[in-house]
């Protein structure tokens, strides 16, 4: 093998994928079953198709009216971190989603903004979670937990709105 080659291993396959939202989405139903309004709460990028994957399946378990919103920031470097304030009601329980946790740091910027409309509660969900947490962010809802080298990388890939696979490299 080529040295310069790239080794990459399948963590999740499109169809693993499926089967991982509709669990969460029927473990967001059930810790939210009092809730009747969500806003689902996506970080720009993947965390913006994962967010409509699931909000695909909530819909399908029903009960909820869910409001979706798209918060802006750049994962490099997440200081300036931007939403439509007026399109996060206040009191209403959020779910912030993403593709992949890796240190916890660009949730922790993406808090910020929510926490100034006042939500009634915030609940953390990405597909991919990795055990390197710098920062005290906890994930309530996780496709896959996965343990990693700080070398290797975890990269979600999309076609078009689709979720296609989740990569170990």
């Amino acid at each position: 093998m080529d040295s310069n080659t790239e080794t990459r291993n399948c963590v999740l396959d499109a169809a693993a994928i499926t089967r991982k939202i509709k669990r969460m989405a029927l473990e967001i139903a059930e810790q939210n079953h009092e809730d009747k309004n969500l806003v689902v709460a996506a970080i720009n990028g993947n965390g913006e198709i994962v967010a409509r994957c699931l909000i695909q399946e909530l819909q399908k378990i029903g009960g909820f009216e869910i409001s979706y919103i798209t918060i802006q920031l750049n994962k490099k470097d997440p200081g300036n971190v931007r939403i439509e304030k007026n399109s996060v009601p206040e009191q209403k329980a959020i779910l912030l989603v993403d593709d992949v946790a890796n240190s916890g740091r660009t949730m922790l910027y993406a808090l910020k903004p929510l926490l100034e409309v006042h939500p009634k509660k915030i609940q953390t969900l990405v597909l991919v979670e990795r055990s390197h947490k710098l920062f005290p962010v906890q994930t309530d809802y996780r496709g896959l937990s996965i343990s990693t080298t700080l070398q290797e990388h975890i990269t979600v890939e999309t076609e078009g709105n689709q979720l296609t696979g989740a990569w170990l490299f």
